[in-house]
């Protein structure tokens, strides 16, 4: 993943990311089981290429739902890919499975 795509190691590293955003946050959540990990891999570069387009008007962050449950289950994430995008914590958009960038895009513009 690109630079600009965070990738926290646990829950608490995802709330602090979260507070210190003074932009809206793309959560990208991620799995690790078989069936998640080639859509996961397709993603990534769509994810990181849209933080670069978007850079300093949006927060993207890359979370394994293993890794962050608790933020997983707080916006009602149940597979993966699946994207939420938050303002000031509350999820205003949402999307799951194999999107395009253009579709990504159109999900994020509206808020930014």
């Amino acid at each position: 993943m690109a630079k600009r795509v965070h990738q926290p190691r646990e829950d608490a590293e995802f709330d602090f990311i979260l507070r210190m955003s003074d932009v809206p946050v793309l959560a990208y959540f991620t799995g690790a089981w078989p069936k998640a990990i080639e859509p996961c891999r397709t993603m990534d570069p769509v994810v990181a290429g849209l933080a670069e387009a978007c850079a300093g008007r949006l927060t993207a962050v890359r979370t394994d739902i293993t890794r962050c449950p608790a933020a997983t289950g707080r916006y009602g994430v149940t597979g993966a890919p699946s994207y939420v995008l938050l303002k000031d914590g509350e999820a205003v958009a949402r999307a799951e499975g194999l999107v395009s960038d253009t579709a990504l895009r159109e999900l994020v513009e509206p808020h930014l």
